[in-house]
């Protein structure tokens, strides 16, 4: 029973292990500046926002303008009863009516149309460069994730040659009355040990393909001979934090409702219209033209255009408060963030300097010891499970590095530039 359990505890792993190389291999290897092009020309994101801004340049030369003319057509004192009902030329009052009218609204509410329409433009375009930051950062984040597991699989032809290495020496260990029976599993126990470590990493390298291909459009793999490197600079981040874009959006959206108060108080001016009618009557009288010119009266303000102004002033000073609270949130991840990218660069040193020859020293001497008879071939165990874990850790470091970096350039430091 004990093979069945193992072999189909097994098969998702054993079809993982055959089918994600065949898929990796038919991927194509960008490096991150490409995958960053393709990013820029295939996320729908973007192509959205650039359709957001054409459509608001071309709400401004409309916002400005009159509003379209009417042409009237009609009847106007036909008769209903005696002899002459329904006639349109008998009756001396009878007319038949063709007119134009054209409603004005006031200049300053024209005005503050346009300054709407053009502060909607300001928003977009904000909008548009900041949706392009993330979709550069989203891109970088996810290329570099999927080059940390690139570079932790390509270890495990290492782990199975230095795994065979570790097979003879235990069977050239017993062979001359040394070590235990047991002893002779232990190298395919390590095996399993590492088959289960790379299934998982095979898994994390399906997923990262996957959140790449969301931004690039296509699967890829990563390529690179190291990690990207970005300079981080903190105090010039710090200083130019102000000018994030979605700050810089914020502020759009305050000019725009700013100018929609503006457009409110115009409100309480009056409009005005004119009308122009020919009339023409029976063959027995005398054709007729009509001119009036109409005002809006807004005399009751206080409940109809004050509470309009003062829910727009409200917006702006929203806008404001959630402009702020957006530059606290920003210094905030912004502060962690270097604070991480410290840490981190720390903990990379350490283990290159450290951490890694440790581990290495430390497999060295106690197989050494276990030839010699000095040590159990538990404790060589213990120091190979160690470096590779230390390897592994060593790539996760490098790989957390750099996305931190990557994510401080990419909010801050193209800004900057």
């Amino acid at each position: 029973m004990t093979p069945l359990r193992f072999t189909s505890g097994r098969i998702l792993p054993a079809a993982l292990i055959v089918l994600l190389p065949m898929l990796s291999a038919q991927a194509a290897s960008l490096s991150l500046d490409d995958a960053l092009q393709l990013a820029e020309r295939n996320a729908p994101s973007l192509q959205a926002r650039q359709e957001q801004v054409s459509a608001a340049r071309h709400s401004i030369v409309p916002a400005g303008e009159l509003p379209d003319p009417r042409l009237n057509l009609g009847v106007q004192n036909l008769p209903i009863e005696g002899s002459d009902r329904w006639s349109t030329n008998r009756d001396f009052m009878t007319m038949q009516v063709v007119g134009l009218s054209q409603e004005v609204p006031n200049r300053d509410k024209r005005k503050a149309r346009v300054e709407t329409a053009r502060a909607t433009v300001e928003r977009a375009d904000a909008e548009a460069v900041f949706e392009r930051l993330k979709v550069r950062a989203a891109t970088a984040q996810a290329w570099v994730a999927t080059y940390t597991v690139q570079r932790k699989l390509q270890q495990f032809d290492e782990f199975y040659k230095e795994n065979r290495l570790l097979a003879s020496a235990v069977r050239a260990r017993l062979a001359g009355g040394g070590g235990s029976s047991a002893d002779a599993l232990a190298p395919s126990q390590e095996v399993a040990q590492l088959d289960e470590q790379k299934d998982l990493l095979m898994s994390q390298a399906a997923q990262a393909r996957a959140a790449l291909k969301r931004w690039v459009g296509q699967d890829v793999d990563a390529q690179a001979p190291a990690f990207p490197q970005w300079p981080v600079k903190a105090p010039e981040y710090l200083h130019a934090l102000h000018a994030h874009p979605e700050l810089a959006a914020y502020g759009a959206k305050t000019r725009e409702a700013e100018a929609q108060v503006h457009q409110a108080v115009a409100e309480k001016k009056s409009d005005w219209g004119w009308q122009l009618d020919y009339q023409r009557r029976g063959p027995d009288f005398s054709n007729m033209v009509s001119v009036q010119v109409s005002f809006q009266l807004p005399l009751f303000t206080g409940s109809r255009q004050d509470p309009t102004i003062a829910a727009r002033q409200a917006e702006v000073r929203q806008l404001e408060d959630e402009q702020e609270a957006a530059l606290r949130e920003h210094t905030e991840r912004l502060e962690s963030d270097l604070a991480e990218y410290q840490r981190l660069q720390r903990a990379v040193t350490r283990s290159r300097e450290t951490l890694l020859p440790l581990a290495e020293d430390r497999v060295r001497l106690a197989l050494a010891d276990y030839r010699a008879g000095k040590s159990t071939l538990s404790e060589v165990l213990a120091a190979r499970r160690q470096r590779v874990e230390a390897r592994l850790q060593d790539i996760d470091l490098q790989g957390q590095l750099a996305a931190t970096a990557a994510r401080l350039h990419f909010a801050y430091g193209e800004v900057r530039a």
